[in-house]
């Protein structure tokens, strides 16, 4: 067999397995043409070997299916091998209907190998589990319980999301590849330095520990500003700047932040198993506490939210926490239809 022979038969079998996987994805198949596949797997040892790759593709695209980059690209793909399929009936058996389906099948293959390849490493925790990760450029990753953090090291940056939870980032210095983490629409960015990231349900926290970065509010317009940092929320000293020692708070959509003195010991207290509250509001508190448990607490409303928390927990140990905030503030727990809720007692 020659080589521009051989190269038919693959790119036939190929093409051949991905319709099949198109077929089956698409839900077009009944009991005859499922007979069918299984004749065409049997024919030959390699047919199998092109399904389980066509399989493979399909399979990686069914898992990102809901993101909104994969929604369109599936669809132009699908759009194609259909397109495909329709002219390998209509047209004779010909080089040129060849080339057709071969098309079909590229723009598949390219477009799905192009997602895959630009697809972000994803490190998450469960609820109560805490990781550590050395990605490969040899900046270390701290996650809290219940965290995403989704990862691309490229050529010229690294970028990093955080989806939800609290992350501490250790980075190696590369000034040729600055390091940015994203959360929500705010971006902290560093070349060589130590600070955590956390994403609560309105608010981000960035606290600094060591070196610098610049925090940024991102555009609507795709472009970003640096926040704009008004000073502490106690009030204390007219040093505002993020520096070493310093903690940022800001809300999604504000364009302001406040910073103020940050005590290391609280701030990583969830590194050694322990939750310390000073001062906290009481739903940043139960957010926290949340993040250890399946069994979560709800607050009863926004005024009980705003309740202040005083004390130290183990992480996890969910009925000391419930203990020590019942025992000490105007609230009590209820159990409703399944639920946990933190009520405020009247007056």
């Amino acid at each position: 067999m020659t080589n521009q022979n051989m190269e038919t038969h693959i790119i036939a079998r190929n093409e051949e397995a991905a319709l099949w996987c198109l077929r089956l994805a698409e839900g077009q198949q009944d009991e005859e043409s499922l007979r069918d596949l299984e004749r065409w797997l049997d024919a030959h040892s390699l047919n199998q070997a092109a399904f389980d790759d066509a399989v493979q593709i399909w399979q990686a695209v069914d898992d990102i299916r809901v993101a909104p980059e994969m929604l369109e690209m599936r669809k132009l793909a699908i759009s194609s091998l259909q397109r495909a399929q329709r002219k390998r009936w209509s047209l004779p058996i010909t080089g040129r209907a060849t080339g057709v389906i071969a098309a079909g099948i590229a723009v598949i293959i390219g477009v799905l190998a192009l997602f895959i390849t630009h697809l972000p490493t994803t490190y998450q925790t469960a609820k109560g589990e805490r990781q550590l990760v050395v990605l490969d450029d040899g900046s270390k990753l701290s996650l809290d319980a219940d965290t995403r953090v989704e990862v691309r090291l490229e050529r010229d940056k690294r970028a990093l999301t955080l989806i939800k939870g609290r992350a501490r980032f250790e980075v190696a210095k590369d000034t040729l590849r600055p390091f940015s983490v994203t959360a929500a629409d705010k971006v902290v960015v560093a070349t060589g330095t130590a600070f955590s990231v956390e994403r609560l349900r309105q608010d981000i926290r960035v606290v600094l520990y060591e070196g610098h970065v610049a925090v940024l509010n991102q555009t609507k317009a795709g472009g970003s500003r640096p926040v704009v940092l008004e000073g502490s929320r106690s009030g204390r000293g007219a040093d505002h700047a993020l520096v070493p020692g310093r903690e940022l708070f800001t809300s999604v959509n504000a364009v302001t932040a406040q910073v103020e003195d940050s005590d290391p010991t609280r701030t990583l207290s969830w590194e050694a198993g322990q939750l310390i509250f000073d001062d906290e509001p009481l739903g940043t508190a139960i957010e926290r506490v949340n993040r250890y448990t399946d069994s979560p607490i709800e607050l009863a409303d926004q005024a009980t939210a705003e309740l202040r928390v005083n004390g130290v927990f183990m992480a996890g140990d969910t009925q000391a926490f419930v203990e020590g905030v019942t025992g000490t503030l105007p609230v009590e727990l209820v159990h409703r239809n399944g639920d946990n809720t933190l009520v405020r007692l009247p007056r």
